[in-house]
């Protein structure tokens, strides 16, 4: 009888070892959820550095699409799975810096102590970017940056502007700069994503907007769109002849990022698992040479302690911009 109990009690000791310590991690696919279709600049990053970390990891890297709710759902689905590394989520500032401060009561989770922030991944430019239709009646659409402000600074008003929703890092941006420059923009949101405002650009919809580099490249090279400014530190070699804000006096100009996130329960050696695989890949050549292509940048975080100041400085900044910049949300 004693032996039976001793028995059962072992059995059950072993059976509370958590997975990760029984199974070296991964021993099975891992799937990273994107808060934006196929084809975003966010998807595009994670396609090419999942397909890296799977040969790193030796499982597949799955991709599962579930855009909307700036980002809400992607990161609730995330946060609510089991955490064990087998569920991540890539994010950006829109999704993970600036929706749980502006739509912090939409969340049915507690954001800052569920989820955690596990590496940075890339940086991709922002275009400030023109259509090319004209403006209005024999006004034709700006050539330059000068042409655009002056033709907003004389017709308060008159110039569209293209983002994707009400509260997004792309509407908070752009009226940042549009408070810093003296002009007066009309918003025009499209919940349709970056490919959707680009889309504005083409048909004249919209007069301007910041676009990401990366998903925009066709339609600027094309001639549909034209660029008249860059968010970055330095000027994109593509665009060699275009300035950044920066140049132009706008201190704030700053780069679309990517981040992986996982639930915060997550144990620290998953997290640092899943770290390294993510910076070995940002590192191998394959990514590098397809991150050359689309104008991105690899930025891995020195550690996952490095991660968390970064995510922290960010929210902070994003914090004080909706403080400075005020828009009129929905309910």
């Amino acid at each position: 009888m004693r032996r039976v109990s001793f028995l059962v009690a072992l059995f059950l000791a072993v059976g509370g070892v958590p997975t990760h310590a029984q199974d070296k991690y991964p021993s099975k696919p891992v799937k990273v959820v994107v808060p934006f279709g196929p084809g975003s600049a966010t998807d595009i990053v994670m396609r090419i550095v999942g397909e890296q970390m799977r040969a790193i990891l030796g499982q597949p890297v799955l991709i599962e699409n579930k855009p909307g709710a700036f980002g809400i759902i992607a990161i609730e689905d995330m946060a609510r799975s089991r955490p064990d590394g087998y569920t991540l989520q890539i994010g950006n500032p829109g999704t993970n810096a600036l929706t749980p401060i502006v739509y912090k009561k939409k969340f049915k989770i507690d954001y800052e102590k569920e989820v955690t922030m596990v590496t940075r991944l890339s940086e991709v430019p922002l275009v400030l970017a023109a259509t090319t239709k004209d403006f209005a009646p024999n006004v034709p659409a700006p050539k330059t940056y000068a042409e655009l402000i002056a033709y907003a600074k004389a017709n308060p008003g008159k110039v569209r502007y293209a983002s994707v929703g009400v509260g997004s890092n792309n509407h908070y941006d752009t009226e940042a700069f549009a408070q810093w420059a003296g002009i007066e923009i009309v918003h025009l949101p499209n919940k349709g994503g970056g490919a959707a405002i680009t889309n504005d650009l083409v048909t004249g919809d919209a007069h301007i907007a910041l676009v990401n580099a990366a998903s925009s490249t066709g339609v600027i090279k094309g001639g549909q769109v034209r660029a008249l400014a860059v968010m970055s530190d330095q000027r994109i070699p593509d665009y060699a002849d275009v300035p950044t804000l920066k140049e132009l006096g706008y201190a704030n100009a700053k780069g679309l990022w990517s981040a992986l996130y996982a639930p915060a329960a997550t144990p620290r050696d998953v997290l640092e698992t899943v770290r390294k695989a993510a910076v070995e890949a940002l590192g191998s050549e394959p990514v590098q040479m397809a991150f050359k292509k689309q104008m991105i940048a690899a930025t891995p975080s020195k550690s996952y302690e490095d991660a968390q100041a970064f995510n922290q400085a960010e929210i902070a900044y994003w914090r004080k911009v909706t403080e400075q910049v005020k828009v009129e949300l929905p309910d």
